[in-house]
């Protein structure tokens, strides 16, 4: 069976300060809801200023289905904050709120909540910051409640002194539990086991993997990994599979593993630049998602390595239109119309695309799938994803399909990349090639 496999551009919005964070938030009743985060390093106006300072902004935007003419994207507040280092929703509403998490460069974490205006919009409002420390930067933060579970609900946050922090949430208020020497240089990223929270995994510039037991104590990682051959700066903790776990790195790599054999890793994908977020679907246990810095963001199918046949995992879709380093990546759980709304049937513009300045298409082979990229205009002006060209027929790889027996998938997704400060959403549509199907059968 052949699948087609075509990643369109819908909305690109201008950040003005380095994106480096984005996030769709998971609670059921605020899908639509997006928060994107940034980091921008301000050097001294003097010679003698040795201490440059850094400032973010923090976004708050909603995704509309309103109609092809319309962008989709609504930006609901902008705040302006601390450089923000990583942004994580809790998957749970507390006290009947959405909670966003914000680890900032000022070495605090700060819990934001989400309310309804009278008017109906949706804003963000302070409820709780905690220090973990001195003169470091808060570097990543990740929430117990991956599987949806709001008993005891904590955070676990790294900094860039090399120190993991766990804090718990008791009605409002951060209580920090534990912090340790996790790391000889950067703690870039560190994460909860989703299955079991007493469990947590860290990974730092020293290219050290560890793994750590809340129950025993910090004194002794449970184990630690040197596999990666640079610094780690993604883990992520499969909801859907127990004891799967995906890493990246600096050294370009994704390892996938099982947390009961940490001596060898399942599978090894080479990506082409460092992987600075790693994201499993919501929904579909076999979809990771990968932030590559240098070179682009990449769908992987990772089914046969987590059944145990090893070998790298199969790339399936990219979204290459970002001109900066790839950093904040996200999954939307919010549902898309299965066909996208298409423009009237216009005559072919007599000059050419490149000229008129309208929509652009990029096209590429690989060795699972063809992919059909959309493009917005030069000047980043929105145009609709239903005047894009209909896209080339698939190559055939291997069999690859949804979980189950799903006959397609749409899936909305949002990134940013940091130098260019642009924050990009765009859908992913993954379906059966009927045309490849019928030529087969003739």
């Amino acid at each position: 069976m052949a699948w087609k496999s075509r990643t369109r551009s819908l909305q690109v919005f201008d950040t003005e300060l380095s994106a480096d964070s984005v996030e769709w938030c998971p609670v059921s009743s605020n899908h639509s809801i997006l928060a994107c985060g940034t980091y921008q390093l301000q050097k001294g106006a003097k010679e003698e200023d040795t201490t440059p300072s850094r400032t973010g902004r923090l976004y708050l935007f909603e995704f509309q289905q309103q109609g092809y003419m319309s962008p989709p994207l609504t930006e609901l507040q902008r705040m302006d904050t601390p450089a923000i280092l990583d942004l994580k929703w809790c998957h749970v509403l507390l006290s009947g709120k959405a909670v966003l998490g914000m680890a900032a460069a000022t070495g605090e974490l700060q819990l934001y909540t989400m309310s309804d205006s009278q008017e109906g919009s949706r804003s963000l409002q302070t409820l709780s910051s905690l220090e973990v420390g001195a003169e470091r930067l808060a570097l990543s933060l990740d929430w117990s409640t991956g599987r949806m579970d709001s008993s005891d609900v904590r955070v676990v946050c790294s900094d860039s002194t090399g120190c993991v922090s766990v804090l718990s949430l008791a009605e409002g208020t951060l209580t920090a539990l534990t912090q340790w020497k996790a790391h000889d240089f950067e703690a870039w990223i560190s994460a909860f086991s989703y299955w079991d929270t007493q469990l947590v995994y860290s990974g730092g510039d020293d290219c050290k993997l560890k793994g750590w037991d809340l129950r025993i104590g910090p004194s002794c990682p449970t184990f630690t990994s040197k596999r990666h051959s640079m610094g780690v700066c993604s883990i992520h903790s499969s909801p859907h599979q127990e004891h799967i776990l995906a890493t990246g790195s600096y050294d370009e790599q994704v390892l996938l593993w099982d947390g009961r054999n940490m001596r060898q890793p399942l599978s090894e994908t080479a990506m082409g630049g460092g992987v600075w977020r790693l994201k499993w679907h919501p929904t579909h246990q076999h979809l990771l998602l990968a932030a590559c810095m240098h070179n682009d963001f990449h769908i992987l199918h990772c089914q046969q390595a987590l059944e145990g046949s090893g070998g790298a995992c199969p790339v399936i879709a990219s979204y290459i239109l970002h001109n900066s380093l790839a950093y904040g990546a996200d999954w939307s759980r919010l549902s898309l119309e299965k066909h996208a709304p298409c423009s009237p049937i216009v005559a072919e513009p007599k000059e050419s695309l490149a000229e008129s300045g309208g929509h652009l298409r990029i096209q590429y082979e690989s060795p699972t799938a063809s992919f059909d990229t959309s493009l917005e205009d030069d000047a980043g002006r929105y145009i609709p994803e239903g005047i894009a060209v209909a896209s080339t027929s698939p190559t055939v790889g291997p069999v690859l399909n949804p979980d189950g027996d799903v006959p397609s998938l749409s899936c909305l997704l949002a990134s940013c990349s940091f130098y260019d400060h642009m924050l990009h959403v765009w859908r992913w549509d993954w379906t059966r090639d009927e045309t490849q199907q019928e030529l087969q059968q003739c």
